[in-house]
């Protein structure tokens, strides 16, 4: 039997994770270097291609582009610097207007929670204020009787050099290297589709296509909005007088990186620096409203604007990769979480192994709406059945919502059945609950047609003009239940006014069937033979009204197929019918397309097998 390489045993996967993450963390100070430089030169290669296109060769073009990026990012970095260390030398001159903040917060709570909660902060600190000779039984400095501890000088300088050195030679190492890979960006494309090998070379090639246009472009609109959320910070706090505006505006664009969370991050410290900068309490209020403001204007504007696409990764997947990465790497692994998690993503789409990943990670739908639907049956939540039903028709018609929810739904109960893995128990209320939902979307059918009939129709033209013969017809289901739900919903699509739809139970025999026939004067006879393991008795039944009823028509509604539809069709054409439809809309045409051959005056319904008069129940299927 051959090895089937996307089956690994869920040993191997865990160990294979469990030893990615290790290198991960024991390999990290040379991996965040190159993951950084990666995630430039994805941001850096398409401003370099832009200036090629004007006949710039590349090297210059890199060269400048490199330059100027990092200039700007060491400028930044540098202000930043300095003002929060202007600002960490400046706070205890704010001391006393906190104090008076305090007071006025005590104040307003003299009994109650908050007063309870202060007594208990105060008993903490002052606990923790106490001498620590008294708590630890450390002999002091002052005391005759004690001998007084030797105090041993730490290491020299020169041993803390290797980290001072150490995130200078990490710097210097991304710029040579984004230097190089804007340079050899094509020669690094050819060796990894080189990599994976000539038999890989499409999915290789769309793996990096996708991975580069998704992450080139997220990076590009996310800088934009989270930089454009960053100037609007900055000046709004300097208008309003908070001090280091430009701190603010950066800590602001820079924590907006962090999924849902960094705009509320970004709100504490400039409104905590209201506080204690500012007398009184409308300053920290217009900084909380202000960050407001333009992150609901950012949410609601430019970023349903600027992203022509997403990160192709859940809400929920992209929190748990922040989370993962930060505690990995740290503040680097904070910034790299997003891009990073996008590249995971996009090749778990390309290589079987990992396609768990994309499942687990992905922000498609990880069911497809009929799968939804029939779980929920399973489930025996009928209402949310019937909710997803009802919102589906708000925005298709009745025929789609048969033909693309709940056919596939009655075909994957009756496969369940088959293979044995749903009860009678649940396959009745499957099927009894499907009763009431088509109910429900006949009964919207028909309110909207009333609806529509209330419109007075134009001068001259006589109402009942349009109304012909009605086409007698007789449904037969071709084995159970779920055949003779399916001729219910056949029967909501077609016009009352001119059709005539009769439905046998399928607890009817076949030559009870053919007598029926026999008994009627029908123009057409509609089979309905939902998959799986119909198409024995299908056929079965054709020979036989055939040979009984050789003028009548006979279709088949071998409604939810999606197997071999020619060959399929060719067997039941074979045994004598006369058109085969696999969807509700394609037998509605072909019953069009003999209604006008008929002439004969309306037939009412009969009595004893009328439209309506089938319940489905859970019963033995018809031999």
């Amino acid at each position: 039997m051959p090895y089937d390489s996307r089956k690994l045993p869920l040993v191997s996967i865990l160990t294979s994770l469990l030893i990615v993450l290790v290198l991960l963390y024991w390999t990290r100070v040379v991996l965040m270097p190159v993951a950084v430089a990666i995630l430039l030169t994805f941001v850096l290669d398409p401003v370099v291609s832009l200036l090629q296109r004007p006949g710039l060769p590349r090297m210059p073009a890199v060269i400048l582009v490199v330059v100027v990026a990092f200039s700007l990012l060491g400028g930044i970095g540098w202000v930043v610097t300095w003002q929060f260390t202007s600002l960490a030398n400046e706070l205890p001159q704010h001391t006393e207007n906190l104090k008076h903040k305090l007071t006025d917060l005590r104040g307003m709570s003299h009994s109650g929670v908050i007063e309870k909660v202060q007594q208990t902060i105060e008993e903490v600190l002052s606990e923790r204020h106490q001498a620590p000779q008294a708590r630890s039984g450390v002999p002091s400095a002052t005391d005759p009787e004690r001998p007084v501890p030797v105090v041993v000088q730490g290491p020299s300088v020169l041993w803390s050099l290797p980290a001072l050195l150490e995130p200078l030679a990490s710097a210097g190492l991304v710029v040579v290297l984004v230097i190089f890979m804007l340079l050899k960006h094509s020669d690094l494309r050819n060796r990894l589709i080189r990599l994976a090998g000539y038999s890989q070379l499409t999915t290789a090639t769309k793996a990096l296509d996708e991975a580069g246009q998704r992450i080139s472009r997220y990076l590009l609109m996310q800088s934009i909005v989270n930089g454009s959320f960053g100037v609007g910070v900055g000046l709004g706090v300097f208008l309003i007088g908070v001090p280091y505006a430009l701190l603010w505006g950066f800590l602001a664009a820079a924590l907006r990186f962090i999924p849902y969370v960094g705009p509320g991050m970004a709100t504490i410290l400039p409104s905590a620096l209201s506080l204690a900068v500012f007398p009184g309490w409308w300053q920290p209020v217009l900084v909380i409203g202000l960050i407001a403001v333009l992150e609901l204007t950012n949410f609601m504007v430019l970023e349903p604007w600027l992203y022509g696409q997403s990160a192709g990764v859940s809400e929920v997947a992209l929190l748990v990769a922040v989370a993962f990465w930060t505690w990995l790497w740290g503040p680097v692994g904070l910034l790299l979480a997003t891009p990073l998690t996008v590249c995971l993503s996009v090749l778990s789409r390309y290589i079987p192994q990992l396609d768990f990943i994309h499942t687990l990670m992905g922000d498609e739908p990880a069911l497809e709406l009929p799968t939804i639907y029939y779980q929920r049956l399973l489930a025996k939540d009928a209402d949310e059945a019937a909710e997803i039903v009802e919102q589906y028709g708000q925005t298709h018609a009745p025929e789609d919502v048969y033909d693309n929810i709940v056919v596939p739904a009655l075909t994957a109960a009756k496969r369940d059945r088959d293979q044995g893995t749903i009860m009678p128990g649940d396959l009745h209320f499957v099927l009894q609950e499907t009763r009431a939902i088509i109910d429900g979307v006949e009964l919207r059918q028909s309110q909207a047609s009333t609806t529509a009939t209330e419109n007075p129709a134009p001068a001259g033209e006589d109402p009942n003009a349009r109304v012909g013969p009605r086409v007698r017809m007789v449904g037969c289901p071709a084995r159970d239940e779920a055949d003779a739900l399916a001729l219910l919903m056949f029967q909501h699509l077609l016009d009352p006014q001119r059709y005539a739809l009769e439905i046998v139970s399928p607890e009817m025999l076949t030559a009870e069937v053919v007598s029926l026939v026999a008994q009627q004067d029908v123009d057409l006879i509609c089979i309905a033979a939902l998959p799986p393991g119909t198409t024995t008795p299908t056929r079965y039944l054709c020979k036989r009204l055939r040979a009984r009823f050789p003028t009548c028509k006979i279709i088949v509604g071998r409604w939810g197929w999606t197997g071999d539809r020619a060959a399929n069709q060719a067997l039941l054409l074979a045994a004598g019918a006369d058109a085969v439809g696999t969807t509700l809309q394609e037998s509605r045409n072909q019953v069009g397309q003999w209604s006008l051959l008929d002439s004969s005056p309306p037939l009412e319904p009969s009595p004893t097998v009328g439209m309506g008069s089938y319940v489905p129940e859970v019963s033995p299927a018809r031999p």
